[in-house]
């Protein structure tokens, strides 16, 4: 199934409601109802509301007339990994240290915690952080977590997936590097903004698609209607399984929680800058607009807008 959130009621006081996607109609479910409400299980719950929306939907919308939120748009966590080898290697030669790939790279799925707070839905503008001449995007694939658990071995791991959805990680690249150098980070680089959806595709829909770490399909990117790389989503090193291991040692995973792949093969900016230089295309900018997709999750198009907050440490007397 493929579950949206979207916002409903009037202008002044809009409401978070929850819907089945069946080809271009959303099947809404019961009022005061969210994902986050119906993980916690197996999928059992999920999937029992999904059929219920299904045959005795509460409305029916058209997709077009709605605003889709993140499918989840407060999770517990954000763990964004780093899985894939071709944008590791990309990226290190953008920092300067050649093409080699740091062995310890090899030995776990590396990630960090983002921010839940920045969490954008598939329809919202992206601002500009402040401060940042060098913004990027990330191309990116999720699982989410339904089925809490600590400790989780690797073999296990799947059953506490319940489903998938994109993610592009937006990047104040200039921001990003400046507080890396001190060893910690990324902070203020990585924390403005987060793009999730367009649909939480469960599970057992991807299920026929499953091959090595992954699953066997396209991933792709663009700006401006410029494709800027290609990927195939089985191009991970490290599965998702490898990866809910490695976060769940020693602590705990919730529903609701966010594990991103990492970017793909020419899925940045950044990578393309690393392997033909800063002149092979310009930072993000007003105006522009990136266009994410992966098979059978859809595609996002964001647009970029300019910063309108006045952050004290940025303004001038």
């Amino acid at each position: 199934m493929r579950f949206v959130t979207y916002i409903d009621g009037p202008a002044g006081e809009p409401a978070d409601r929850v819907g089945v996607l069946s080809g271009d109609q959303i099947y809404a479910l019961t009022p005061g109802v969210t994902l986050r409400g119906l993980l916690g299980d197996d999928g059992e719950r999920l999937h029992r509301a999904g059929e219920q929306a299904l045959s005795d939907p509460r409305d029916v919308l058209p997709l077009n007339d709605v605003q889709l939120r993140a499918p989840i748009p407060d999770p517990p966590s954000v763990r964004d990994f780093m899985t894939f080898e071709q944008h590791v290697q990309g990226t290190a030669r953008l920092a300067g240290a050649g093409a080699e790939i740091p062995p310890q790279w090899y030995d776990a799925p590396a990630f960090y915690f983002t921010n839940p707070a920045a969490v954008l839905g598939p329809h919202d503008d992206v601002p500009v952080p402040p401060g940042s001449d060098l913004f990027d995007f990330e191309l990116e694939a999720a699982a989410i977590i339904g089925l809490a658990g600590r400790d989780i071995r690797a073999s296990e791991a799947e059953r506490h997936i319940v489903g998938y959805c994109l993610l592009n990680d937006w990047s104040a690249r200039d921001l990003q590097s400046e507080e890396m150098a001190v060893r910690l980070g990324p902070a203020k680089g990585k924390d403005t903004s987060l793009t999730l959806g367009p649909v939480l595709v469960t599970a057992d829909e991807l299920a026929p698609y499953r091959s090595g770490t992954a699953f066997d399909l396209g991933m792709t990117a663009a700006v401006n209607g410029e494709s800027i790389g290609t990927d195939r989503w089985d191009a991970m090193h490290f599965s998702y399984a490898e990866m809910i291991e490695y976060a769940s040692r020693g602590t705990e995973v919730r529903p609701g929680d966010v594990l991103g792949s990492g970017t793909c093969g020419g899925g940045c900016l950044a990578e393309l800058w690393g392997r033909k230089g800063r002149d092979a295309h310009p930072p993000l900018r007003p105006g522009d607009t990136v266009t994410i997709s992966v098979d059978v999750l859809g595609t996002i198009t964001s647009r970029i807008v300019a910063y309108r907050g006045s952050p004290a440490s940025l303004t001038t007397e």
